[in-house]
């Protein structure tokens, strides 16, 4: 017999600090094939809970590693390593989902960046920050489990739809 096991969407993970590893394990046994930078192998712990580790020197170049229609997650120790990845895989397009943790006023900034950047409207428009479902804590673990939650969620057609004409 052969074991058939539902496709696993690729979602790049980029941070492996405390948010990160608490993303990692929520994710776990998810259907999603992660993929987690960062520029440090000693952040990484021991247990990855089923992701692939990838060490980059720059995690912002490891965009352009993940394939057409994967999800992008974006929570490193720095603002403008943040902002280098949300610009990459904006760039590109061809992106299922690109979330950057963060506040409003973060969210804000970030979007008159990437405008700056040359990024139009619809564009950044796609950028979904802050991640999760709303109201369900501060804490990683319950951001973490705001994040699995909304990335579990069925999408409205018209975004699919956005996204596929996006592609």
């Amino acid at each position: 017999s052969e074991v058939i096991r539902p496709a696993r969407t690729p979602l790049f993970l980029y941070g492996a600090g405390h948010v990160g590893r608490a993303v990692a394990r929520a994710l776990d046994g998810l259907p999603f094939a992660v993929t987690w930078v960062d520029d440090a192998k000693a952040r990484f712990p021991d247990q990855t809970h089923g992701a692939t580790p990838l060490v980059a020197a720059n995690p912002a170049d490891a965009a352009a590693l993940a394939p057409k229609g994967a999800v992008h997650i974006v929570m490193t120790y720095s603002h403008p390593l943040d902002l280098e990845i949300c610009h990459r895989a904006l760039a590109r397009g061809d992106f299922a989902r690109l979330g950057v943790i963060g506040s409003a006023s973060k969210s804000a900034r970030f979007r008159a960046r990437l405008r700056a950047l040359g990024h139009g409207d619809a564009a950044i428009a796609r950028l979904e920050c802050p991640i999760g479902l709303p109201g369900l804590g501060k804490a990683p673990a319950e951001i973490a489990v705001a994040l699995a939650a909304d990335l579990l969620a069925p999408r409205p057609k018209a975004h699919a739809i956005a996204t596929e004409t996006a592609s």
